[in-house]
């Protein structure tokens, strides 16, 4: 029997700032029976949210998070009782101590623009006007959001915790989880002591305690709980009086990110939280049971002080606060809260265990905007925000080590208030993944940086010298500090011998899935846009929608026999996507049985791509790799210098070449073989670097950037990879068949900046008009136009030949809509 959304029986683990905003989320919208627990007195539940400050500073670099605070803000604001809200509004400072915050700031002031904050860069003195007690010697410069505040997380809970109640939520407070029931691959229950809570949906809002309620499910949830240190001062002398109750405040929340420190009113007293101290990680399960008796001071999320670690803290809060001399420190905590790899929030479904969901590590600042996402994923099939950067399964196998977890999350810690590079990598774990070229691109001096635990070649030292035969119009501009770090003008050389000779690429980071069974038709048509059913040896560029036409992902679908696909997908989200999709199709239909498998470490790709490529392999192959042996986007088996390979007709440089893929014990042979036939035609090794910059000339989107589920195919001008008349109706076909592609209200376009030199590299505002009115997704430098490249969503009614302006470190450079593909729109180049 299949049970009604609305009426499926949820437990949320935790009652804490996530849990009772959740559980308010889905009573607003229908669902009825609910149940949420916590080990701790509903009171003060003794988790995080029990001993947060409370500073919502929204704006951040990704877009998600910035979204999910602006909800906060706006429903902690419209949160209240007695005409008191949960939500403060006494705005956000950020100071610059030094030219490189400075700098910074101005980044962040962008940042604020491209995802719809107010905010404004102020200068030194207007921002002692903000905030008096700062230093006059100190300060060089800020950024004021007025909008942001102090979040009073702990009334909020009570709030919702009633609200929620008088709408028929029930609550076990000081009652432990102890196992989750499950039956089938799928959770039926909590258990709790003697007795069980049946559930059709788990969710863990467990916050730091994550990690023992995902263990008794079967799940790794990969956060690591850390000791964050908190102190409050005497009171202050220099704003006696000037808060009305002991946690009130009326200065705005400052942040003095040059010394890992921020600063908020309690009254009469400052509160000081510090980054700057060692990691202390935390075993949650060694805290043992919630104490009946929870209070402000006696919580199990509030550790011991060590005063030696913040010693350096009042020093430098002292010298910035001048006021601060005159009081001391009366009160101090370790408070734990929970990081992970890559510092962001753990939503969604275990990618093996049915309806079992998890909201973790999971700021107050983010809070509401999550339990907000999350309900409307269980409710409504998706997030009006795209979450694929806090999907719990984004994660590589490699990456959900312990040891990983511990090391990455205590890194990320170190650096949360740290200038990073968009493309900065992780200094360590390194060279956890190498494809089997890594000797041979370490010999021509490959410069690597790293994603998804994989060590990509970016550039190669060995083409430097190819940089003085470069004609004068593929002579690379100079750039500025910022855009100049992990770049190297080698790549236009690598850009140029791919247009004009021949390039080879590692592709074996690229995800590889094999899909195979009687049912592997059926689940890749109904899951993809594009008529994939074509006879072995076609390959199809498709899209995965959601139910409501957003883009989930795109990949490419290879057909080697009438059973058996291989997928080219983005990442381990869209395997658990689709192996989820391959067993509920299994289940319902032995019949129609499929087999989802990862082969990606089993196998290695090189990608041979330029105007001589069709010259070297005819020199290590007997097999016809001409037109009409194999033809554009298809594909065939063949053997390379006595290497079985699958060769597949693509090319995302826009030259003619093929995806080469073999087995990863002899992929090193395969790259030998073609290395030296290609070393009378000019052949280089070229990496990531030239490849973006040749895939934004010819107009290849990239999904995570160019493409979320927050658009459609219309908006992303990805209509071609749709196909309406399949005969087996795909995921989100409903969805686009209510849309008009030609009444969409924002397209992605391609720009190129006037001055043919300056350089951006992604998530800067555009403005139309003077008004910010979209951002940009991916840029580089087209080494073959000769100006940089960059492509953005914009209103509809913005058309090609119109001008905008990118913001760049708090300057405007001018840019011109443009026709795209900007290299080779006939094909006749990729086509050969």
């Amino acid at each position: 029997m299949i049970v009604p959304s609305s009426r499926r029986r949820v437990v949320i683990i935790g009652a804490g700032i996530v849990g009772v905003n959740l559980a308010d989320e889905l009573v607003s919208r229908g669902w009825t029976d609910i149940t949420v627990i916590d080990q701790g007195p509903l009171s003060m539940p003794g988790g995080s949210t029990s001993h947060a400050p409370g500073l919502v500073f929204q704006t951040n670099a990704s877009k998600t998070l910035t979204l999910f605070a602006k909800y906060t803000v706006e429903k902690f604001l419209g949160l209240e009782k007695d005409g008191e809200a949960c939500f403060n509004q006494v705005g956000g400072l950020e100071v610059a101590t030094s030219p490189e915050r400075l700098e910074e700031l101005k980044r962040k002031h962008g940042y604020a623009s491209s995802w719809g904050i107010d905010a404004r860069l102020i200068t030194a003195e207007e921002c002692l006007e903000k905030y008096p007690l700062l230093s006059q010697d100190k300060i060089l410069g800020g950024l004021h959001i007025p909008s942001d505040g102090l979040a009073l997380a702990a009334r909020a809970v009570q709030l919702l915790i009633a609200k929620t109640q008088d709408a028929g939520v029930k609550y076990l407070g000081s009652t432990l989880v102890t196992g989750i029931e499950q039956s089938q691959g799928r959770v039926t229950g909590v258990v709790t002591g003697e007795s069980t809570v049946p559930a059709d949906v788990v969710v863990s809002c467990a916050g730091f305690w994550g990690v023992e309620v995902g263990a008794m499910a079967g799940v790794f949830v990969p956060l690591l709980p850390m000791a964050h240190q908190y102190v409050k001062t005497s009171p202050v002398p220099a704003i006696k009086g000037k808060n009305p109750a002991a946690n009130s405040a009326s200065l705005p929340i400052l942040r003095y990110q040059d010394q890992d420190l921020y600063y908020r009113e309690h009254g009469d007293q400052i509160g000081i939280g510090y980054y700057g101290h060692r990691p202390i990680p935390v075993v949650a399960s060694s805290l043992g049971p919630t104490p009946e008796d929870v209070n402000e001071h006696r919580m199990p999320s509030r550790l011991e002080f060590t005063p030696e670690d913040f010693d350096t803290a009042w020093a430098l809060s002292r010298e910035l606060l001048p006021p601060l001399n005159e009081s001391k420190i009366s009160d101090g905590f370790n408070g734990i809260f929970s990081f992970t790899p890559d510092g962001g929030p753990l939503v969604g479904q275990a990618p093996d265990l049915e309806g079992f969901h998890v909201a973790e590590a999971v700021w107050v600042t983010h809070s509401a905007g999550v339990a907000r996402a999350l309900a409307e994923m269980l409710t409504n099939g998706k997030s009006q925000i795209d979450m694929a950067e806090c999907e719990l399964t984004r994660f590589e196998e490699v990456q959900l080590t312990p040891q990983y977890v511990l090391e990455t999350s205590q890194q990320n810690f170190v650096e949360v208030y740290d200038i990073l590079h968009p493309l900065q990598p992780r200094d360590s774990p390194r060279n956890l993944r190498v494809s089997p070229f890594h000797s041979r691109q370490r010999e021509l001096g490959a410069f690597f940086l790293e994603a998804g635990a994989w060590e990509r070649p970016y550039w190669f030292q060995a083409n430097e010298k190819l940089i003085q035969d470069l004609p004068p119009e593929w002579r690379p501009v100079e750039r500025d500090a910022w855009s100049s770090r992990y770049y190297s003008p080698i790549a236009a050389a690598e850009a140029w011998k791919t247009r004009t000779a021949v390039a080879m690429y590692d592709m074996t980071p690229l995800r590889r899935l094999e899909v195979a069974g009687p049912g592997a038709v059926s689940l890749l048509d109904r899951v993809t846009t594009g008529n994939v059913s074509r006879k072995p040896g076609a390959v199809t560029y498709t899209l995965l929608l959601d139910r409501q036409g957003g883009i989930r992902s795109d990949i490419t679908v290879a057909r080697i026999r009438d059973d058996l696909f291989q997928i080219g997908v983005n990442g381990p989200s869209d395997v658990a996507y689709l192996a989820r999709e391959a067993r509920t199709q299994t289940t319902g239909s032995p019949e129609r049985s499929v087999q989802v498998r990862d082969v990606t470490g089993g196998t290695c790709c090189i990608g041979l791509w330029g105007p001589r490529a069709r010259d070297v392999i005819a020199r290590v192959t007997t097999d016809d790799f001409s037109d009409k042996g194999l033809r554009y986007f298809r594909l065939k088996r063949a053997s390379i210098a006595g290497v079985p390979v699958t060769a597949m007709r693509l090319s995302y440089v826009g030259e003619l070449g093929w995806e080469i893929y073999a087995s990863a014990d002899s992929g090193l042979r395969l790259w030998d073989a073609l290395w030296h036939a290609g070393q009378p035609h000019g052949i280089v090794a070229a990496g990531r670097s030239a490849f973006n910059s040749l895939r934004l000339e010819k107009g290849f989107r990239a999904w995570g950037t160019d493409m979320t589920t927050e658009h459609d195919p219309y908006e992303a001008g990805l209509a071609f990879a749709v196909k309406l008349d399949k005969k087996t109706a795909f995921v989100g076909q409903s969805a686009l068949e209510q849309l008009a592609p030609e009444a969409v209200s924002r397209k992605l376009r391609c720009l190129t900046v006037d001055d043919g030199k300056a350089v951006v590299l992604g998530k800067e505002p555009v403005f139309v008009k003077g008004d910010a009115a979209g951002y940009v997704t991916s840029a580089a430098f087209g080494f073959t136009v000769g100006k940089p490249v960059a492509y953005a969503y914009l209103p509809a009614t913005v058309g090609e030949g119109d001008e905008v302006e990118l913001e760049y470190f708090g300057r405007r450079i001018a840019a011109t809509v443009t026709k795209e593909p900007l290299y080779d729109p006939e094909m006749a180049k990729i086509r050969g």
